[in-house]
């Protein structure tokens, strides 16, 4: 069991591979990526800022959750943090257990936790140049501002 935050592209092909084994009949993979619209605007990346401590503290807790109730400790999550393109992943997840119910299931309580609970931010940057604070459990935009106006 393994969760972190990073400031590096993600690796999905050694995720997987960190949670690989023998004893496990099923592997999940859930990479979320930066899309390019949001409620109809035109989106051209996000930047993700998180208190690291607190966020990552909140994913351990996740994956330990995730590992009592699904009976696998083979459960694997990074995030990304800073500006990401469209396209690039944020988010992976990758789980192994014995059977596919439990895999598919602890990846699904893992990721919707995630959104629920982990505090990460992410400001969308919009192809007219403006900027908005997205709610991460619902998508709505919380505050918008021009880009000169934002620091970086």
């Amino acid at each position: 069991m393994r969760a972190a935050l990073v400031t590096r592209p993600l690796d999905i092909a050694a995720l997987v591979a960190e949670v690989a084994h023998p004893g496990t009949g099923a592997t999940t993979l859930f990479v979320g990526t930066v899309r390019d619209q949001h409620e109809g605007r035109a989106v051209s990346g996000i930047d993700y800022e998180a208190y690291g401590p607190m966020a990552l503290r909140e994913l351990e807790t996740i994956l330990a959750e995730a590992a009592e109730r699904f009976a696998t400790d083979r459960i694997v999550v990074e995030h990304r943090l800073g500006t990401l393109a469209v396209t690039e992943a944020s988010i992976a997840i990758a789980v192994a257990a014995p059977r596919r119910v439990a895999a598919l299931e602890a990846q699904r309580y893992v990721i919707e936790a995630v959104k629920a609970r982990v505090p990460i931010f992410k400001r969308e940057h919009y192809v007219d140049g403006t900027r908005a604070w997205v709610d991460n459990r619902g998508g709505s935009v919380v505050a918008t501002s021009p880009t000169s106006a934002v620091a970086t």
